[in-house]
């Protein structure tokens, strides 16, 4: 896989290790091969594009649970989240180049610069948020020369130093750059290099503002970059059942930050008609908390509403991340591509 088409659909799903999400707290072993397998595969017979391997500081590592996914898939993209800044990004860039290589060009760079600064300082970071997003401009800076250099290169700045730093290994293709954050800091570095900005799960309101700052940053470069947004579908056979599964979710949500001494008291909250905001701030809008609620083909709907303000990827996972990625498959996507399809029919004939 390489850089898709400007006005080609994305999917991207989420691959874990182990069963574990708001509602269900993990247990056991951190990895669980059987699971992750099963997990990864549920996405590549669902049709979808991509996943989501993510990243923490006391997680298995990424990297090497991506290369895993890979082994037990054909086809499936690979969306690695890095955290920039623990690794040399010349060493960085040769280990995705080289992931790249052995799985035929199905990886993408998932940048992160960190928000949790006592998680950062599990790895021994304690960089200010603006230093971090300089750090990692840097680091995208080194890790494309990498990749693409054809001779060595130098590279001085802030945070890195590079003497004739050069790549043997190169990616297949032009490895996609995912990138977020709504900082002037960081939508400096995006607008620099993020081939796809990812939002979270906001109103359409606060999705068209971004967009166009982004926009508005990558101009001066002569980007033009596309857009993910990240939401957690709640599905059901009818509406009213779909918004009664989404407070079960929050009411089990509840339950189990409770049962670990912490919780947030979250109101209900219904935005843009489908978007249910209620579980993202129980958690503190951790983990992509934010759902859209309803039946397949109503958030079908609503994420066409996200695609008419440029939205070309989407980033979902369910809260019982098995059995949602298998109705997302079987569901979702056909609903969300059948719609579209009915849109561009409908526009012809007019």
């Amino acid at each position: 896989m390489s850089l898709i088409p400007p006005e080609a659909v994305e999917f991207i799903g989420f691959v874990a290790p182990r069963h574990t999400s708001e509602i269900h707290p993990a247990q056991g072993p951190a990895i669980d091969r059987d699971y992750l397998k099963l997990l990864a595969q549920a996405h590549e017979w669902g049709g979808f594009d991509r996943v989501l391997v993510a990243f923490h500081a006391t997680a298995p590592d990424a990297l090497l649970l991506a290369g895993q996914v890979a082994t037990v898939t054909e086809r499936l993209g690979l969306m690695i989240a890095h955290r920039t800044g623990f690794t040399a990004p010349t060493v960085a860039a040769r280990q995705f180049a080289t992931l790249d290589q052995l799985t035929g060009g199905r990886v993408a760079i998932h940048v992160i610069s960190g928000g949790d600064d006592r998680e950062l300082a599990q790895d021994g970071d304690h960089l200010t948020k603006d230093e971090r997003y300089a750090r990692t401009q840097e680091f995208l800076d080194i890790a494309r020369q990498s990749w693409t250099a054809a001779a060595p290169f130098d590279y001085a700045g802030a945070f890195y130093r590079v003497e004739r730093g050069f790549s043997e290994v190169k990616p297949v293709d032009a490895i996609p750059v995912y990138f977020g954050g709504a900082s002037p800091a960081a939508l400096a570095v995006a607008g620099r290099h993020a081939d796809t900005y990812a939002l979270w799960g906001e109103t359409q309101a606060q999705v068209r503002e971004l967009i166009g700052r982004v926009r508005e940053a990558a101009a001066p470069h002569g980007r033009n970059p596309r857009f993910s947004l990240s939401v957690r579908p709640i599905l059901a056979e009818t509406e009213a059942r779909a918004w009664a599964r989404a407070e079960d979710i929050l009411a089990r949500t509840r339950a189990a930050r409770a049962a670990r001494g912490v919780g947030a008291a979250a109101a209900g909250s219904r935005l843009d008609t489908r978007l249910f905001t209620a579980i993202a701030t129980e958690t503190g809008a951790a983990g992509n908390s934010t759902a859209l609620v309803g039946t397949p083909e109503q958030v079908a709907e609503a994420l066409l509403d996200y695609h008419d303000l440029g939205v070309r990827t989407f980033l979902i996972r369910g809260f019982d991340p098995l059995e949602d990625a298998i109705q997302y498959g079987r569901d979702l996507l056909p609903a969300f591509k059948a719609a579209l399809a009915a849109r561009g029919s409908a526009a012809e004939a007019a």
